[in-house]
């Protein structure tokens, strides 16, 4: 067995896996929903996939935001069911969906919508919006406005700085959507925003966790905030640890330390804040990682199989278990946070979010006993028997 092999079935062999569990904390307004099963990194993209990666999307969202930065205006195109400039004082929910890497946002704001109507009575009050991280393949071939932000098909999701029109970050165009929700002559009977993120959509989620500033703004504002990081192909850490450390250790993969995987040679939107205080928001934010306890193929999906992805782990689940293992033992005390399983579901984002674990964890419901969940070490999740 590897190195990886032992850990994770050692990993596996030693969590408890209590019958039923609560959500004890109260669900966020709008999660970065990555609903399909999106793409992951290019690393692994072949010439025929790397095409399809690039070509231009089919579709662009119908409603635009403004973003306003240091660094000039902008718009983000998004989808949503109610007009973002008008108010909707029926709405006490938002689902915030983040498109996967085929940036098809009318995809995942159509599976927004499937999750909304499979909850049912649940589902009465929540808006869905989806956020459209375009490149500048997409805005020539639909001819948009110079203002349209572009980026990069690997920068939006990193966070990194947009080719047009100005040097704006993804995580400033998410600022400013969050944001947008705190402004209560639009919103009245906000109370949650859950920020929802699968497969490439979740490696965008997991670092604005990490480093986005409007959730703890909503939070002050008394709109409560969830992130729901489904099945990603890699996790940001603090430090050289790693569940494969001899890919540090030996010099073998200096990549692994480095952002996205690792805090070194991080964007400006990162790198102008202390590490430290980085990591301690981080571990009290709301953030459920949500993983399928069938997404275990070290090959499909475009997942990440580049040396600093395979430092974390053979696959999406044991990349996911290990990260968590990892946070718990760096935060004995504080860690706010959880992992949820969904049985039998693979690397499928509708599927995960329409199963009965999904649909607990978004809306805020007590969860079936079927759906294992390893709980975080802050009081009140050790309170409530997770």
């Amino acid at each position: 067995m590897s190195l990886i092999s032992v850990a994770f079935a050692s990993l596996r062999r030693s969590r408890a896996l209590p019958a039923a569990r609560i959500l004890s904390f109260a669900i966020p307004v709008a999660a970065a929903i990555g609903v399909l099963g999106g793409a992951d990194p290019v690393e692994a993209a072949t010439p025929t996939q790397r095409e399809r990666l690039e070509a231009p999307v089919k579709a662009v969202a119908d409603q635009r935001l403004t973003v306003d930065t240091p660094q000039g205006s902008a718009m983000l195109p998004v989808y949503a069911d109610h007009r973002v400039d008008k108010a909707a004082p029926d709405v006490t929910r938002v689902f915030v969906v983040i498109h996967g890497t085929l940036r098809n946002a009318d995809a995942y704001y159509a599976s927004g919508l499937k999750v909304v109507e499979k909850a049912g009575a649940a589902g009465k009050g929540t808006m869905v919006v989806a956020p459209q991280f375009l490149t500048r393949a997409d805005t020539r071939a639909f001819s948009l406005p110079a203002q349209t932000l572009a980026w990069t098909q690997e920068g939006w999701k990193g966070g990194e700085a947009a080719r047009q029109p100005g040097p704006i970050s993804s995580f400033t165009a998410l600022d400013a959507l969050l944001a947008h929700f705190s402004d209560r002559s639009l919103y009245p009977a906000l109370s949650t925003v859950v920020v929802i993120g699968h497969s490439a959509g979740a490696q965008l989620l997991q670092r604005y966790a990490v480093a986005g500033h409007e959730g703890d703004a909503l939070e002050r504002a008394g709109i409560a905030v969830r992130y729901v990081v489904a099945n990603p192909s890699s996790y940001l850490y603090f430090d050289d640890e790693r569940p494969d450390g001899q890919a540090i250790a030996g010099g073998t993969c200096p990549g692994a330390t480095e952002w996205k995987y690792g805090l070194q040679s991080a964007p400006p939107y990162v790198a102008s804040q202390d590490v430290r205080d980085l990591e301690t928001r981080y571990v009290a934010r709301h953030v459920v990682y949500l993983l399928g306890q069938a997404d275990t193929n070290p090959y499909t999906h475009f997942i990440d199989r580049s040396c600093a992805a395979m430092a974390q782990g053979p696959y999406r689940l044991a990349r996911g278990l290990a990260y968590f293992d990892y946070l718990k033992k760096r935060h004995p005390d504080d860690l706010a946070q959880q992992v949820v399983e969904v049985p039998g579901v693979g690397h499928d984002g509708l599927g995960m979010f329409t199963s009965a674990c999904g649909l607990a964890v978004l809306f805020g419901q007590a969860l079936p006993p079927s759906c294992p969940v390893v709980a975080g070490t802050a009081p009140d999740l050790r309170a409530a028997g997770q």
